[in-house]
């Protein structure tokens, strides 16, 4: 991929500002009329990702979502989601992790949580830290090698495959962070992960020169997790993919003002080893991105319009992205960032469509993630979401 592998821009149009929202949500009048044996024909020319909220009710019926096909249908193969590849992030969950199994009798801990999830028809988990209540077996922390044996014991007993962590990802290459880094691989392999990461973008800088420092840092500390067998990966909501400043007038520290339209992570895909760097497409935020970040100001001046294509991005780059966040949301206009977060499958991105765009489903590793799903009201709620999340997920088919 080359730095200016997007569609060529555009200066922006004229448009109405529904017109405007429309496009930029990617609800188009063309889903309307789409049909399964017309979406592999467009797919690529004419991407649509979300559905309007008039959308939703005929879509949830129409399509699978909210009427679960679980394990029976394992090896249906219109499953745009193999039962194997079926995974929730544990910070879905982290409310029932971190709750006292002394002062409960739902699911409390790392084990019991494990043994729920699943019930459900999970196989794969991503970790977000080891930690959990004192009074779980095994105790608060199991981020330690006696702690990670112990975690794959449970999750072995359940069936379970660990995918990956958001964990430390060292900032220096001094040896306190090697060490500590090389720790936190060993306690990745004893997991059996393939992967490993942090929820943090590589810089959160706008300039290339510091995306550039990234990339080579990146590229050392991805070297070092090749050697111990495991994949380092980034994971990014939606400002990495807003517009890389990389030219035009300099500011008063010497930095560039203006953009060539490509945006940030695909420039750290261009520098960056993919022997040895990887990402997790959170695809809720690449749709915030899709909303927000959809006009730049060029080197000459002009403003540019870009609209960000998220299956298309993973498509190009698709071994470069083993990990994926299933992470739902509904239209809101009044958002600053285009959509409210509900439990996966009950809102308007079309998964169908995006599952089917980016192809390789038995490489790809989906995990159900709602970041508002722990409730101190409603202490099942994020249970009761990750069930939902696994139905909904499952019910995923091809056209």
């Amino acid at each position: 991929m080359n730095q200016h592998s997007e569609p060529a821009s555009a200066p922006a149009s004229g448009a109405t500002p529904d017109e405007s929202l429309r496009r930029v949500l990617g609800v188009d009048r063309r889903r309307f009329l789409s049909t399964c044996s017309a979406v592999g024909a467009v797919a690529v020319a004419a991407p649509v990702f979300g559905a309007s909220p008039a959308l939703a009710d005929s879509r949830g019926r129409g399509h699978g979502h909210g009427h679960g096909h679980g394990h029976g249908h394992g090896h249906d193969r219109r499953a745009l989601v193999p039962a194997h590849k079926r995974g929730i992030i544990l910070y879905t969950v982290r409310d029932a992790i971190a709750r006292d199994p002394l002062a409960s009798e739902l699911p409390s801990g790392f084990r019991e949580v494990f043994k729920q999830l699943a019930r459900y028809g999970y196989r794969q988990v991503e970790f977000a830290g080891y930690g959990q209540h004192a009074n779980a077996p095994g105790g608060a922390n199991l981020d330690n090698v006696q702690g990670a044996r112990l975690l794959r014991s449970w999750l072995d007993d359940y069936g379970l495959r660990a995918q990956g962590n958001h964990g430390f990802i060292p900032a220096t290459l001094t040896a306190p962070d090697l060490d500590r880094f090389k720790q936190a691989l060993e306690i990745a392999n004893i997991l059996g992960m393939d992967h490993m990461g942090t929820g943090g973008d590589p810089t959160w800088s706008s300039h290339r020169a510091d995306w550039d420092k990234a990339a080579d840092h990146w590229n050392a500390i991805g070297a070092v997790a090749r050697r111990a067998g495991i994949k380092l990966y980034t994971h990014n909501h939606d400002g990495a993919y807003d517009f890389l400043l990389d030219g035009g007038p300099l500011d008063a520290q010497g930095r560039p003002t203006r953009s060539s339209g490509v945006r940030k992570l695909e420039y750290f895909l261009k520098r960056t080893d993919p022997r040895d760097v990887w990402l997790e497409l959170d695809i809720f935020w690449a749709h915030v991105a899709r909303y927000k970040f959809h006009t730049y100001t060029a080197h000459d001046g002009s403003q540019r319009r870009s609209l960000f294509d998220p299956a298309k991005l993973v498509a190009r780059n698709g071994t470069r992205y083993p990990l994926f966040h299933a992470k739902d949301g509904t239209v809101n206009e009044s958002s600053g960032n285009g959509y409210d977060m509900v439990p996966f499958g009950t809102g308007d991105i079309d998964y169908e469509r995006f599952f089917s765009r980016v192809g390789r489903k038995t490489y790809h590793n989906p995990m159900v993630e709602q970041d508002n799903a722990p409730s101190s009201s409603a202490p099942t709620q994020s249970l009761d979401s990750a069930r939902t999340g696994y139905t909904n997920l499952a019910a995923l088919r091809a056209c």
